[in-house]
């Protein structure tokens, strides 16, 4: 398991993580030497950047335990559902906890077609017809572009 993070991209991202670390550290002491010597604003900055080095701290173990927890040897893994028939919930293996099942993912409803009956009230308005009519053009054309509009 955490062989996994010693590969070569997890190594070049521990670098780096190091590296921001030691620099935001590094710039907050050159803050406060500004800030030592008379300059007033650098006392802002001298706190500032031990924050921004916290939060690259925060990220990186958010990352690291994301990936711990993803090849956990003791985690199920299931494949994403891709019919209504596999977004049934997955059920737990003998001794298993339900908490370690994955969630049932349901699909995104993007878009939902527009019933060619449904009457917009805009008679007596022009310019919401034009654009009722314009935007019922948009929805039946989804790959045109508005410029391609023939109105």
């Amino acid at each position: 398991m955490v062989r996994r993070l010693l590969t070569p991209r997890w190594l070049a991202g521990h670098a780096v993580a190091a590296v921001l670390v030691a620099g935001m550290l590094g710039l907050a002491g050159w803050q406060f030497s500004r800030a030592t010597g008379g300059n007033a604003l650098s006392w802002g900055y001298t706190f500032q950047w031990p924050v921004f080095a916290g939060f690259v701290v925060l990220i990186w173990a958010r990352e690291v335990r994301r990936e711990v927890r993803r090849w956990r040897p003791d985690r199920p893994t299931s494949p994403a559902p891709s019919s209504p028939a596999a977004s049934s919930p997955v059920p737990s293996p003998a001794g298993s906890s339900p908490a370690a099942t994955s969630p049932v993912r349901r699909p995104v409803v993007t878009r939902r077609a527009v019933p060619a009956e449904v009457a917009y009230q805009d008679a007596d308005d022009p310019d919401l017809a034009a654009y009722n009519r314009y935007l019922a053009w948009l929805n039946a054309h989804p790959d045109a572009r508005p410029g391609d509009y023939p109105g």
